[in-house]
């Protein structure tokens, strides 16, 4: 190949490159030359002389980075087939390139410096050690001719870390040689990386302060960070005794650059990794040299001086990783201590805890948040937390949290210090405000531990606390709340006190009453805090919202002085009715409406009243006459409370009446409170409401047009009427119960029998009165059903179009919207009559399920039992399902279906539960595949609209709607018929499990997922089995990640299990097989479906394919399957002659097998695959001869002794 061909083709390059990379060229040319640049590298001949050309250093940057990058091309994609003298040529030239072809360390562009470093490491990992066991000698050779050659070689050390050890990109067999080699080496290389570090550091220190050798002390500081980074590349994963080798020299040196200013960051960086290391405790014991007195002082004494010079980026990045490095060192302590590594408490322990209340009392949150999870191990760990010093640390801790917890930081204000850190650490105000609440959760976990420790300092602290807050004066600050003049924001200074402190208190005294025994208790301090908080008046809600949380704190005193209960009652009942404007301030017609912030107080008070009733029920037993008739006091003027608010407070009445522990007056009491609900919901107008669309559209007025959206609402009244029956009906189902103990049951006049299994049957007081209103709720949820329908949708006036749709908050919350921070207690004032019935439509539709759903667990027998239950169900929750949209499909699933089928009993599934649910899984899966073949469809045209670029595109949202349905649904099927032995399934498991939930790689099904007895039952009927089958395994082949792994893990075999005794079509054998493998299609880019789908696949085929030879026939069609190979799997398979491999081999050669069809991320789809060939094995496994020897040990008293009668 003669010189001027490669000049010539060298011209050309240059000028397509230059194209490339001019900004003004045009698509067209840029295409162009781009095409030309790849096919030349794809297909020339004489790529290596053009390349090393291209890469001298008189050429431009630009054009020597494509020259390098030209080799790089050649040594991954040619290699292989190279004559040997032409791989020998390449590499001497690369090492000249090194040796003297770059520009100096200070002037050469860090992009070439790392295109040359990587093809070093290609051709390493392709020859290293078998044909270039002379590679360390050659990098060692060429550090010594200066700081540019030593920097490179940094670059090529690290790089192979990286490449073997960190991301493993290369086969195993090399994978395995190098890293054996490079451990074997690794002494040697370790004490290289360590002199160059020691050198470059002592010259640049010498000649930092000399002007005139500035260039020369910045090029060994380069070469100090560049041996640090290599020396973080491997100090994660080499022995231990590397890095405490010579008295732990390095450890000593990484101490003394923390207060090198251009070099702290990196040893810090190396400091974290090496004292977060794992493994034996024994290992890791050296590492206790950092209490030591020298180490500490390096440390605190860098620390001081990055935080005395200001809030600079590189100064902070430094402290966050020191905090980290401390941090670390605790965790080692706690590890080390008490364990048999036999070591002592350092002496430098008070030192340390000094330090680390100073990370803790940092401006910054960010750092006083990374000090949590330390802190909580030191006042867990069973050695330390009985130290003194520690004890003496928890006031100073409790101090230190007191000023932490006061929401202050916000990046976009100026009102803390710790804003300028946050605009550092936060993109938004939201962002601070969702990273301080987990923050602030943290610690008071953490708060709880230190009380566990001294519970009375705690108190004590809350006490004064509160004290403070009840004497100071209101300090609104700037920002004017919406609620009224002179009232707190959210932001507001006095708002942020009193919320920390409620935060502080609630945690402590909490604690407080766990901890110390009974008679311990600070009473009459209790007491005497409780009547301060009981005779303080606010008229701002937000505070009032503190101290309503500072009553349900101290209450647990009032165990300890009944008589105080009246006076909390008082005070709570006060605050159900709390209003910022006077009642005389506005007319009664037009209700004034009241912020977020006033509602929060008087649905506050109410969940305190029914939080007393439930924890206490027996203490308000007595004063029962007394809160019932403020109750009635209240409900007696209609427009007083809200629906919500009068339910709450009749359930808790309903709650103490489960105390009356006597059937008969309890059940009397229960009529006497319903008595109002049941004339309203039984009569004649309300049954023509419920029973008719029309009717029941006229009545809550979402026919009406209306002129002013906001202040007129002529049919408010008739709504809130519906939603009262309905939520006390939900109200009293979900609280009415018999006692808990047997024998209180049946002196009370519960229990009407036994079960034929010896478990008691029990009746519930409210059933009566429940089951009357029975009828009318189904007709309600018929009716609501029905509203869905097109021609009532179009009954719905202008106004009322878009009643039915989702609310805002849902979509957000599906979406993963934040809400804006403000709109938290301030909202709109006023709400439109729209977003009214919005509301109304969504509570009612969902209550009207969460009654059905209580109902079963609630009243028991007596529910399964009602006349043609499943037909009554079947004919009002399940009608018009067609037209129901998925967002309350949902909800109806969640709360009704699988509530009640969890709790039915056995005896009633043949009459109730599978006439209802066969129908409904049929249902079920032809909707869904119907709703997934439309977003397939979608995704395979893939329309450049508009509407993808929009995050709340309507797709979007319906998309992300169908997979949470599909988890809902595969859910329900999974709970309905499979029992996971020793797993309590959770009704209540949220089924929102973020897209991205963490999977785990290595998945294999419990072995012992069987049916459930509903499962059986459903299996039976052929429609059911048919279609809980085909949803089960077409499932796997829908987007939906997670949906997926839970199918094939828990749901999928089990159901096939079921069946694979009676006699499969062979075409149906064949589709179940094929669905898991276009499962694999689709999921097989993420590890843990991946995982889970090939064990399915595996079982499938090993139990099937002796008796379906159509397996191997859809085998075949894999692509790139190897024949000889599945013809081996499938012989030893079929020959039960032959001793089985392990199971693991047998599944891992199954998986090779089918890998033709396990999908990749995009990203690596259309990868050009590199091969990397395996070398000459380096270490031959010899097998010992068991001869006797083997069993005989040193002093020739062997095995054969043992056996010597």
């Amino acid at each position: 190949m003669s010189a001027e061909q490669v000049s010539s083709l060298c011209e050309q390059l240059v000028k397509a490159v230059t194209v490339i990379m001019d900004p003004a060229s045009t698509q067209r040319y840029r295409l162009e030359a781009l095409k030309f640049c790849e096919e030349f590298k794809e297909k020339c001949p004489i790529c290596v002389p053009c390349g090393l050309k291209l890469a001298e250093k008189t050429q431009t940057a630009i054009v020597r980075h494509f020259g390098l990058q030209i080799l790089e091309h050649v040594v991954k994609f040619r290699w292989n087939n190279m004559p040997r003298l032409e791989k020998v040529y390449l590499k001497n030239n690369v090492m000249g390139l090194i040796s003297s072809g770059t520009q100096s360390i200070l002037e050469e562009e860090s992009h070439i410096k790392d295109v040359l470093s990587r093809i070093v490491v290609e051709m390493i990992k392709r020859e290293w050690p078998q044909h270039w066991p002379d590679m360390l000698k050659e990098l060692d050779t060429l550090s010594k001719q200066g700081e540019t050659q030593t920097e490179l070689v940094m670059f090529i050390l690290l790089r192979l870390a990286e490449d073997v050890v960190t991301f493993q990109t290369l086969p195993t067999q090399r994978r395995r040689d190098i890293q054996q080699t490079l451990t074997q080496n690794m002494e040697k290389i370790f004490s290289f990386l360590l002199s160059t570090l020691q050198q470059n550091v002592n010259k640049y220190r010498r000649m930092k302060t000399d002007l005139a050798q500035e260039p020369k002390a910045q090029a060994n500081c380069r070469v100090g960070i560049a041996a640090l980074n290599t020396l973080a590349g491997y100090i994660d994963w080499v022995a231990l005794s590397h890095i405490t080798a010579d008295n732990c020299k390095l450890l000593e040196m990484l101490c003394l650059l923390l207060n090198e200013p251009e070099l702290q960051i990196g040893a810090a960086e190396c400091l974290l990794i090496a004292v977060s290391r794992k493994g034996k405790l024994e290992d890791r014991k050296p590492l206790m040299v950092l209490f030591g007195d020298v180490a500490m002082h390096y440390i605190l004494s860098a620390a001081q001086t990055a935080d005395g010079e200001g809030l600079v980026e590189k100064h902070y990045v430094f402290l966050k990783r020191l905090c980290q490095v401390l941090c670390a060192l605790g965790s080692q302590l706690c590890a080390l201590l008490g364990s048999d590594a036999d070591v002592e408490t350092p002496a430098n322990f008070g030192k340390y805890l000094d330090s680390f209340l100073a990370f803790t009392t940092h401006p910054s949150q960010f750092l006083r948040s990374s000090t949590q999870i330390t802190w909580g191990a030191l006042f867990r760990h069973e050695v330390l937390s009985r130290d003194p010093l520690l004890l003496a640390m928890i006031p100073k801790y409790l101090r230190a949290s007191m000023t932490n917890l006061v929401k202050v930081g916000f990046p976009s204000k100026t009102d803390s210090p710790s804003c300028e850190y946050s605009r550092f650490d936060f993109d938004s105000d939201e962002d601070f405000n969702a990273f301080f609440n987990s923050f602030r959760a943290q610690q008071g976990e953490v708060m709880r531990m230190a009380c566990r420790l001294d519970p009375r300092t705690g108190f004590q602290m809350a006490g004064e606390w509160l004290k403070y807050q009840l004497t100071a004066p209101v300090d609104t600050g700037p920002m004017n709340s919406k609620t009224g003049e002179g009232l707190c924001s959210i932001f507001s200074p006095s708002f942020v006190q009193w919320d920390a402190m409620t935060f502080f208190s609630e945690s402590v005294i909490s604690q407080m009453f766990r901890t110390l025994d009974k008679d311990e208790i600070p009473v009459n301090d209790g007491i005497d805090l409780l009547q301060l908080v009981l005779n303080f008046e606010t008229k701002d809600p937000l505070i009032l919202s503190c101290v309503l949380t500072n009553v349900s704190a101290l209450f647990p005193f009032v165990t300890y002085r009944p008589e105080y209960l009246p006076q909390v009652l008082s005070k709570l009942f006060a605050s159900v009715t709390f209003e910022v404007i006077e009642e005389s301030k506005f007319v009664m017609s037009v209700q004034a409406p009241r912020t977020r912030a006033v509602k929060n107080v008087r649905r506050h008070a109410c969940s305190s009243i029914i939080k007393m009733c439930r924890d206490y029920p027996q203490l308000v037993l007595p004063n029962f006459e007394m809160l019932y008739n403020h109750v009635k006091q209240l409900l007696s003027n209609e427009l007083l409370l809200t629906q919500m608010e009068k339910c709450a407070l009749m359930e808790a009445l309903v709650l103490i009446s489960n105390q009356f522990k006597d059937y008969e007056r309890q059940k009397a009491f229960l009529e006497e409170l319903m008595a109002p609900v049941a004339g309203l919901w039984l009569s004649p107008e309300m049954q023509r409401v419920l029973l008719d669309p029309e009717a029941f559209i006229s009545y809550v007025g979402a026919d009406n047009k209306i002129a002013d959206p906001v202040l007129e609402d002529p049919s408010g009244l008739n709504r809130s009427r519906i939603s009262f029956c309905v939520y006390t009906i939900l109200g009293v189902v979900k609280r009415a119960r018999w006692p808990a103990a047997t024998e209180e049951a049946k002196a009370g006049g519960f229990l009407v029998g036994y079960m034929p299994s010896g478990s008691p049957i029990y009746r519930n007081p409210c059933t009566e009165q429940v089951l009357k209103l029975l009828d009318n709720l189904l007709a309600l949820i018929r009716t609501h059903n029905n509203l869905y329908m097109p021609e009532m949708v179009a009954r719905m006036g202008e106004t009322f179009a878009k009643a039915l749709d989702m609310l805002e908050v849902e979509k957000n919350a599906i979406l993963g919207l934040p809400q804006p921070l403000l709109e938290l207690y301030d909202s709109p004032v006023y709400k439109t009559v729209l977003e009214r019935m919005q509301g109304f439509f969504c509570t009612l539709y969902d209550n009207c399920f969460h009654i059905l759903g209580n109902a079963g667990p609630s009243m028991q027998q007596d529910f399964y039992t009602v006349e043609g239950l499943a037909t009554q169900l079947l004919s009002s929750a399940f009608i018009n399902l067609n037209n129901i949209p998925d967002y309350r499909l949902r909800p109806m699933l969640r709360v009704f279906v699988k509530p009640l089928v969890l709790s039915c009993p056995s005896e009633y599934y043949e009459t109730l539960v599978c006439p209802m649910l066969g129908p409904l899984f049929t249902y079920l899966h032809v909707r869904l595949s119907q709703k997934w073949q439309v977003i397939n469809q979608r995704s395979m045209l893939c329309e450049d609209d508009a509407a993808d670029d929009n995050p709340e595109s309507q797709e979007m949202l319906e998309e992300q709607l169908v997979r949470l349905l599909t988890r809902e649904v595969m859910d329900l099927i999974t709970v309905c018929c499979v029992s996971k032995k020793g797993v309590e399934h959770n009704t209540t498991a949220a089924v929102d499990g973020d897209d991205d939930e963490a999977m785990a790689t290595e998945v294999t099904p419990p072995a012992s997922a069987e049916l459930t007895e509903l499962g059986k039952c459903l299996m039976k009927q052929e429609d059911v089995c048919t279609a809980l089958l085909i949803t089960a395994y077409t499932s796997l082949s829908w987007k939906d990640t997670l949906s997926c792994q839970r199918t094939t893990t828990q749901l999928c075999w089990p159901l096939l299990k079921q069946v694979l005794p009676g006699n499969l079509l062979p075409d149906a054998v064949s589709w179940f097989f094929t669905s898991v493998l276009k499962g694999l299609q689709i999921h097989g880019q993420h590890d843990g479906c991946m995982a889970a789908l090939v064990h399915l696949a595996f079982q499938i085929y090993e139990a099937l394919r002796p008796r379906y030879a159509e397996l191997k026939a859809v085998m075949e069609q894999v692509p790139d399957i190897q024949r000889d190979s599945l013809e081996q799997f499938d012989s030893k398979l079929l020959n039960p002659t032959l001793q089985k491999v392990a199971d693991k081999r047998r599944k891992d050669h199954f998986k090779r097998l089918i890998t033709g069809c396990i999908g990749k991320p995009l990203g690596e789809q259309f990868r050009k695959e590199v091969h990397i060939r395996n070398l000459p094995s380096l270490f031959k496994m010899v097998k010992p001869s068991l001869e006797t020897d083997v069993l005989e040990n040193e002093d020739g008293e062997g095995l054969n002794a043992l056996f010597e009668p």
